[in-house]
């Protein structure tokens, strides 16, 4: 890198902080910057900029907004009642991306990780015990991960949710369209003799 002149080292460097960008990648991401229009590089600062400036936490959910309120708690739309509990912002994408929710949410901001010096403390549950407080949700559906720290943080939100009143619900798992058995882990199979129904 250092056959490089220092400008050019310096963007290198600060795409290989990038997560999963390695000084190879880095490098070809700095070589395509410089080859690229100068309007299409002036417009990638721009976003990083703007994200960075703009962005926020919406006031409700703790997803990403442009503003005060995301676009899925301004929507009228949208099922005020029920609420699903995700980790982080990119779990409520994927589970809007999938079109099988109708509801509002609630991004924890992470999971129970006590190994780690995460507590209640450090996440959104404070926030969505008030929520829930303040009434009109009928059922909160906890989305969080199969890991063992996303077990322990639904298993702790359905104790102290269930204290509240209001309706508790975890998402299943289970075996994937088109998953093998014999490729699949023991939670997973687990999870799926669990929660079989009748057909």
């Amino acid at each position: 890198m250092s056959h490089y002149p220092p400008t050019l080292v310096k963007l290198i460097r600060e795409f290989s902080r990038l997560p999963g960008i390695g000084e190879k990648t880095a490098e070809r991401l700095a070589m395509h910057i410089l080859k690229a229009p100068q309007k299409q590089a002036l417009a990638l600062a721009d976003a990083i900029r703007d994200a960075r400036e703009k962005m926020s936490l919406c006031q409700t959910c703790f997803g990403l907004a442009d503003g005060q309120s995301c676009h899925i708690c301004g929507n009228p739309a949208r099922d005020p009642s029920l609420v699903c509990v995700v980790e982080q912002p990119a779990d409520m994408v994927a589970l809007e991306k999938s079109g099988a929710f109708s509801g509002s949410y609630h991004v924890l901001q992470g999971v129970l990780a006590p190994m780690d010096g995460v507590g209640p403390e450090n996440l959104r549950i404070a926030e969505l015990l008030k929520r829930v407080a303040e009434g009109g949700i009928n059922e909160v559906v906890i989305a969080t991960g199969t890991s063992v720290e996303g077990e322990a943080t639904a298993s702790y939100l359905s104790r102290i949710l269930a204290e509240k009143g209001v309706s508790v619900s975890r998402i299943a798992s289970g075996v994937p369209i088109g998953g093998e058995l014999q490729y699949l882990d023991g939670l997973t199979l687990k999870r799926a003799l669990d929660y079989r129904r009748k057909v």
